[in-house]
């Protein structure tokens, strides 16, 4: 059992490899919240008190369920025409300029109705829980119109709300107000700001669709000061920055994150060595994406070595996105993080669950097994941690638990469960 036990703080340097194994562990689950762990002789007569359903999880691997931290889970469509275009050359500039891109996508969701898009992101939450995930935070961003925007924050509440079905995984909302400048503003730059910043964000704030507010600040896409802005008016009306930065060129954003306590800063493949110590001594998360990297066939990765050993909080999430990575396995990142950045198994672990549960305010609910948490779980058919990451591509997730109810099991019959866990 992986407990990653500790303080709710991100885990630095060395203790980032610390994932509290219990050997032989069970974990006592009470109406969706961990009562008790430790070896299972030590709970099992608890257990039968309370009439608890049994898991026998004996050879397989028990650990907190993934938290992936930045997804564009919403969007219409594909972007095959530009997944065909970057394996003949193109650069995501000339992508972008030929039609294709982030306005593509906008363009399909706005024709998308929104029962058509709950039910797209349906399908793919469905598959995050069945490669382990259990807390998803979700972006808009393929709006760029006020409406089409607040249509993608409505549908991002619909998914945690209104299904015939309990809650099969914790969705984070988060409004990307400033993702890329709208083909119908391109010569009214100012115009489209001050529609994200007087009209946008207030509704969002003030009908709570949102928790979060990101931007993309990055060559081709919006500049430091006017995510500063944009941002700041977040701030202003209560949701947390977070801010895409340093993905295809150093522009500052990862300073920025930094002068604004953003709970994250993204990406991060040109960061500078100043960049790296300025984020170690700040409690920003940096959230690597190398699915990113790989699929853009990229050569280079963000310097996860370094920031580790400079003492910077570090998390590994998907990027789930139409565009740049269209991949929903958290087992594959991680293996990722490994063979490309250069993590250490354990490492990649803490990276995937504990410090993006910080980047999110909810360390002190999920990202770990404790006492009072959410009993957020996954059981990987792996006798050893190492393997999940060792081989790629493959999903090793068996059961998967939210709040103490199974909301995935690949094999039923292969475990043995009486009443609730």
């Amino acid at each position: 059992m992986l407990t990653l036990a500790g303080r709710p703080v991100p885990r630095r340097g060395r203790d980032l490899g610390d994932l509290g194994i219990v050997p032989g562990g069970s974990v006592l689950a009470v109406r969706g919240t961990i009562a008790a762990l430790g070896r299972a002789r030590d709970l099992q007569g608890e257990a039968r008190r309370l009439g608890a359903g049994i898991i026998d999880c004996r050879g397989r691997v028990l650990m907190p369920g993934f938290v992936d931290s930045h997804t564009h889970l919403v969007f219409a469509g594909s972007r095959l025409e530009d997944y065909e275009r970057r394996i003949g050359g193109a650069t995501y500039e000339e992508i972008a300029r030929a039609g294709g891109g982030i306005r593509y996508t906008a363009r399909l969701v706005a024709e998308a109705s929104q029962p058509a898009l709950v039910a797209q992101a349906r399908q793919f939450l469905d598959d995050f829980v069945a490669c382990g995930a259990t807390t998803v935070e979700v972006k808009t961003g393929y709006g760029l119109e006020v409406e089409s925007e607040i249509k993608m924050l409505r549908v991002i509440r619909a998914l945690g709300r209104g299904s015939a079905e309990p809650l099969k995984v914790g969705i984070v909302p988060t409004l990307l107000a400033a993702h890329a400048l709208p083909a119908a503003y391109q010569d009214r730059r100012e115009e489209y700001l001050e529609a994200v910043i007087s009209r946008l964000i207030p509704f969002a704030a003030q009908h709570r669709l949102a928790e979060f507010i990101d931007c993309f600040c990055d060559r081709g896409s919006f500049k430091v000061d006017e995510c500063r802005r944009v941002l700041t008016a977040g701030v202003a009306r209560g949701l947390i920055p977070r801010l895409h930065a340093e993905q295809l060129a150093r522009t500052g954003g990862a300073r920025l994150g930094i002068e604004i306590n953003a709970a994250s800063v993204d990406h991060l493949d040109h960061l500078s060595a100043a960049d790296v110590r300025e984020l170690a001594r700040s409690d920003t998360v940096a959230t690597l994406l190398p699915g990113a990297n790989l699929h853009l066939g990229l050569k280079d990765y963000a310097p996860a070595r370094r920031l580790v050993e400079a003492g910077a909080a570090i998390a590994l999430a998907t990027d789930f996105n139409p565009g740049t990575s269209p991949t929903l396995n958290m087992q594959f990142i991680l293996s990722l993080g490994c063979a490309a950045m250069h993590l250490s198994p354990a490492e990649a672990i803490s990276a995937a669950t504990i410090n993006p549960a910080y980047s999110l305010r909810r360390a002190d609910q999920i990202g770990s097994i404790e006492p009072g948490k959410h009993a957020d779980l996954v059981v990987m058919d792996v006798d050893d941690y190492r393997k999940i990451p060792y081989y790629f591509a493959w999903n090793h997730c068996g059961l998967t638990v939210k709040q103490g109810r199974i909301v995935y099991a690949r094999a039923a019959q292969d475990w043995q469960a009486l009443g609730q866990v």
